[in-house]
């Protein structure tokens, strides 16, 4: 069973997932986001995905936030790029003695989810303006060019500070964003067509070939699995 909330810290969500019986485990999908994560005593971190991934090996509960896009890596001083796709071990980033207290501190937690909340407002360092705006503007489908025009930055500071915040260039952060809007409107039961018109794909089927590339099925599958 799988439980969200909003976090204390800005942007971020907490969660929970506990194995329950039924289909096994559902891909996470590209967000844009990384993830602080903490199962059977250890602590993990997973960078930005570019495609879906799938959990292997027996069922297992997580807890874990899930930061705002582009301010994972000032809390674990690591460029996101040399996270993307991975999901990484806590002490391959920071010293091991700090991991081990940490997650003997962790493990002791009533709440392990609130304690990795605990642990990310400690470390978190202010968000990038810059990259909060851009991050608003792009989720809102605004053009990539405008936007960096408005924060004013060049095209290639923008490429180098998406890569060390997003672990991608703007253009893949924005195709994640726009594929994320399309899930939410065609999960509320918009029909595809107009999914695909409204959050800017030039027709259905290119919305079909995005789904494709970034999860590796079918839009009707994952709303199939939602619902299941």
């Amino acid at each position: 069973m799988y439980e969200e909330r909003p976090s204390r810290l800005p942007g971020a969500v907490v969660w929970t997932n506990i194995p329950s019986p039924g289909p096994g485990a559902r891909p996470v999908l590209p967000d844009g986001c990384m993830d602080l994560l903490w199962s059977e005593g250890r602590l993990l971190v997973a960078g930005p995905d570019t495609r879906a991934y799938v959990p292997d090996g027996p069922p297992a509960s997580w807890a874990g936030i899930r930061l705002f896009p582009g301010t994972a890596p000032a809390l674990l001083g690591v460029p996101a790029h040399e996270l993307r796709d991975r999901r990484v071990e806590l002490a391959d980033l920071w010293p091991a003695t700090e991991v081990r207290r940490l997650s003997a501190r962790i493990a002791a937690a009533p709440h392990p989810a609130t304690a990795l909340e605990d642990l990310a407002l400690e470390r978190a360092a202010p968000p990038d303006p810059q990259l909060r705006r851009l991050v608003a503007a792009l989720a809102a489908g605004r053009s990539i060019a405008v936007t960096a025009d408005e924060i004013a930055l060049s095209a290639r500071q923008l490429h180098r500070r998406s890569r060390t915040a997003f672990g991608y260039g703007p253009k893949t952060l924005a195709r994640i964003l726009r594929l994320q809007r399309a899930l939410a409107l065609a999960g509320k039961g918009v029909p595809y067509a107009d999914t695909a018109a409204r959050v800017g794909y030039s027709d259905q089927a290119h919305l079909a070939r995005e789904v494709r590339e970034f999860t590796g099925t079918t839009l009707g599958d994952l709303l199939h699995r939602d619902l299941s």
